[in-house]
């Protein structure tokens, strides 16, 4: 008696559905990591219980020991508003301040002053609580 199934299990594995799902965790994180922009200057930013993220094209960097930076370019103070005429090109712009808690107030007054009167949006960057 020659007993035989007529149902055999197939051996392969679709991977189709895999790689969807790496496509679409590739996609996510390739959008999500363009809205964070760090910047890479050593700067020990004051703390705030609300803390929103904005996109940034223009960031100005104030470090403890008053150096200035427009998009990680090093400037000085006398040639902080001629860096960013040029970027500032649109009226729209965004300007986040990224600046040390232990720079005193009078010097972010500064520099939020020179991003206004060029008619930008100005925005400090803060750590959140």
């Amino acid at each position: 008696m020659d007993l035989k199934t007529r149902n055999k299990v197939e051996v392969a594995f679709s991977m189709a559905s895999m790689t969807d799902l790496i496509f679409l965790l590739l996609i996510f994180f390739m959008l999500t990591a363009s809205f964070v922009t760090p910047s890479g200057l050593p700067v020990n930013l004051p703390t705030s219980k609300a803390s929103t993220i904005e996109v940034q094209k223009v960031s100005i960097t104030v470090t403890k020991d008053l150096q200035y930076y427009v998009n990680d370019k090093k400037v000085t103070r006398s040639t902080l508003e001629s860096a960013l005429k040029p970027l500032l090109s649109s009226p729209a712009g965004v300007v986040v301040l990224h600046i040390d808690e232990s720079v005193p107030t009078k010097e972010l007054v500064y520099v939020a002053g020179i991003a206004t009167s060029l008619e930008a949006r100005v925005t400090l960057a803060t750590k959140p609580k």
